[in-house]
């Protein structure tokens, strides 16, 4: 009995490298510390957790470090087929960079914020629902099963939930995340039920396997396997926010204290997109005459309706501003798409896909620039119009002439050229792919979201009406402002570097 039961025993073996999942483990172990010492502090000295967080995301950041020196895996089977659940190569050390990075420009602007709504925000819980979103989305782009893919989705997805209904007695907060909630969760029930169809056909949840039998799945079960490979795709397509599957972005966003809106429109939307590049590339190649014409067709809905719908945006509305950088962020997910899409189209697959994280890492350091500023603004203007930003130079210089560069960034115009030089990559690659039609698309979405960009820009440096205000600007608030803006300075005067550190090596 023994004999017979040692081989099936023993693929099931797990091997553990620690130095590997260090990242992710280093987040979730300070969230569960500051939970606990939550319980502990007096309200006089709960600040000091907001600093624990902000520390745990950058050791867990300085982390990747050493694991530059190679591609590493751990949690693998022992047979003879070597298939692993989690992977640290390049691409996930770049994801996770970006992640972490941006959940920690995100814990700096909660540390302001927290102090301003001490009364309305319970700041242990806040913490811990950060810090394990931000373990669940540095967990997600090394998962190479699709069981530790869902799994790593819903730890990123569910504290973000709470994050932003987190405001007691804030109606528009409880909405918002009411919607999110509702969204998400449908999103995970479509995914769940493609993933156990790709089971199914396939007997295997391991991405390469998959990759392996899908091509040679009985006829039968041909119709189960395109079924749940479309699946699939639509749930992750949630995620990232695209066109049709975006109407939560806007309310979800403004409802949301800023610092949280900030998180999800950068870490968010690298959950979503580092997902659907594992799933169609990695797992799914076989079916990229599938998901690469239905990705460039989303891709273009993506960025017409996120852009027309950010030039629709009044001045004088409440929470424009946010709303602006939420349909903003909705046309950017559309070029995200873009070379997603190629991938399906192009011989090298990788060099598509490092232009999309090339795309995701400058879009990540300018946006959290943007809204550092509208969480400044925000301090004194509460409802955080985009009237609210006349004559900002006035009274704030220094602020009004980052806001502007982040603003032109986005647009794509110098002396943003980081920006620039992401949208002539993803347009080189639509090209190159055969997607002229596509490129097209994205030509004229440019031109709209340079109206837009560049009105809010010009009302920087308008006369103020009346006094100038002017804005204190706490000490995380300026950490936060500095980073980005440096970053943003410096990757506009070496743009090369971008492609080059997101490219090189990827899968």
């Amino acid at each position: 009995m023994s004999a017979l039961a040692q081989p099936l025993a023993a693929p099931v073996v797990q091997s553990v490298d620690w130095l590997a999942i260090a990242p992710p483990t280093i987040v979730a172990v300070v969230a569960l510390a500051v939970l606990v010492a939550d319980l502990f502090l007096p309200e006089a000295r709960k600040a000091v957790l907001g600093w624990i967080s902000v520390a745990g995301l950058a050791v867990a950041a300085l982390m990747l470090l050493p694991l530059l020196d190679g591609d590493r895996s751990t949690f693998c089977l022992t047979g003879g087929t070597r298939a692993c659940s989690y992977t640290a190569d390049h691409f996930t050390l770049v994801i996770q960079f970006l992640v972490l990075g941006g959940a920690l420009l995100a814990a700096l602007l909660s540390v302001t914020n927290l102090d301003d709504e001490r009364r309305r925000v319970p700041a242990g819980e806040f913490w811990f629902l950060l810090l394990s979103s931000a373990a669940g989305a540095a967990l997600l782009p090394a998962s190479r099963d699709l069981a530790t893919l869902i799994v790593a989705l819903e730890v990123a997805s569910l504290p973000a939930f709470a994050l932003v209904g987190i405001r007691h007695g804030d109606k528009r907060s409880s909405e918002a995340a009411l919607k999110f909630f509702l969204s998400s969760v449908t999103a995970t029930a479509v995914s769940l039920m493609g993933i156990s169809f790709v089971y199914a056909t396939t007997g295997t949840l391991y991405l390469t396997q998959v990759a392996q039998r899908l091509p040679h799945v009985d006829g039968q079960l041909h119709t189960l396997a395109q079924t749940g490979v479309v699946l699939t795709l639509v749930g992750f397509a949630f995620k990232t926010a695209a066109v049709p599957f975006h109407f939560w972005v806007p309310d979800t966003y403004v409802g949301a204290p800023v610092p949280v809106a900030a998180y999800l429109s950068v870490v968010g939307k690298a959950v979503g997109f580092s997902g659907l590049i594992l799933v169609t590339v990695v797992a799914f190649p076989s079916y990229a005459d599938v998901w690469g014409p239905a990705l460039a067709a989303l891709a273009a809905l993506t960025m017409t309706v996120g852009n027309v719908g950010a030039l629709r945006q009044q001045a004088t509305r409440a929470y424009s501003a946010v709303r602006l950088l939420a349909w903003s962020s909705v046309g950017q997910a559309g070029y995200l798409l873009v070379p997603i899409a190629a991938a399906g189209y192009a011989k090298a697959p990788q060099k598509a896909i490092g232009s999309t994280v090339a795309y995701a890492l400058m879009y990540a350091a300018v946006n959290l620039g943007a809204f550092a500023v509208a969480a400044l603004v925000g301090r004194s203007r509460k409802l955080n119009r985009i009237s609210d930003y006349r004559g900002l130079y006035a009274g704030n210089p220094l602020t009004a002439l980052l806001l502007a560069f982040f603003l032109l960034c986005l647009a794509g115009l110098p002396p943003g050229i980081i920006g620039l030089f992401a949208k002539v990559t993803v347009f080189s690659v639509a090209v190159d792919a055969g997607l002229g039609w596509l490129a097209v698309v994205m030509a004229v979405n440019v031109v709209i979201a340079l109206f837009y960009y560049l009105q809010w820009t010009a009302l920087l440096f308008r006369a103020p009406e009346g006094e100038p205000a002017r804005h204190r600007v706490p000490a995380p608030l300026t950490a936060a402002l500095a980073l980005t803006g440096v970053l943003g300075v410096a990757l506009s005067g070496a743009p090369q570097l971008v492609l080059r550190f997101a490219a090189t090596g990827l899968f």
